[in-house]
């Protein structure tokens, strides 16, 4: 009996972004063609400029293509209005940022809570999801606590399970061991890992770290708005 065949959870067909400036166009991704398929951890690199922030954003929902077509479990994303692209995100989408983007007020439970608030679950089936994100980043024992009362690793591990805790279809992350040492950063990216491996989440990831996006399954490189290549092998 043959495994069962992956669908694509993301797929993209010619797209391409231009910015204006100044009255002058400003192509940023120029005819991109990729496809990411269900539990995939793939790196998105290249150099400063070259566009990786723009696709990822646009994978996200947080900005919308010039022309071309990005399908996300068969929604093709770039023809909703803004209103229907909020409603999308929210249920689709978690983020993982470079620096945590914690409400500095709030404690760790109630930042994670904070995209549940948006869902028509209970006062108690939020707690249960809330719940369940921070045993799952290993932060039972600190949800009472406020993020300056928190190391940047368990901030970014925060920050994973705010994205996590709407079970998500797509994990983007911008750059999510950027703020850190290389030994809590390691730590983030083993959970990562784990994510992607044991829960079957799809992990979208931008880096400059050759290290960090060798622990993806699939680095993909653009170079001035252009894939220029896009490796199938794992690490």
């Amino acid at each position: 009996m043959q495994p069962r065949k992956r669908e694509p959870v993301i797929r993209i067909d010619h797209l391409s972004k231009t910015y204006t400036r100044g009255g002058q166009p400003i192509p940023v991704l120029r005819d991109i063609n990729l496809e990411v398929t269900e539990a995939e951890f793939v790196s998105l690199m290249g150099p400063s400029g070259s566009g990786k922030s723009t696709l990822l954003n646009l994978i996200a929902g947080i900005d919308q293509p010039s022309s071309g077509t990005i399908a996300i479990n068969g929604v093709d994303i770039a023809t909703l209005d803004e209103t229907a692209l909020a409603d999308w995100r929210a249920a689709n989408v978690g983020f993982i940022f470079q620096f945590y983007n914690l409400m500095p007020v709030l404690t760790a439970y109630e930042n994670v809570e904070l995209p549940l608030l948006l869902t028509n679950l209970s006062r108690r089936q939020r707690k249960a999801h809330v719940e369940a994100a921070l045993e799952m980043v290993r932060l039972a024992d600190r949800m009472d606590h406020y993020p300056n009362e928190l190391s940047g690793g368990q901030q970014q591990r925060v920050a994973i399970a705010r994205a996590l805790v709407t079970d998500p279809t797509l994990i983007v992350a911008d750059e999510p061991t950027g703020d850190l040492d290389r030994a809590t950063g390691e730590e983030v990216l083993a959970l990562m890992d784990e994510l992607h491996r044991d829960l079957g989440k799809t992990i979208v990831m931008v880096t400059h770290d050759p290290k960090a996006a060798a622990r993806a399954s699939r680095m993909i490189h653009l170079e001035k708005g252009v894939l220029v290549s896009d490796p199938a092998e794992a690490h």
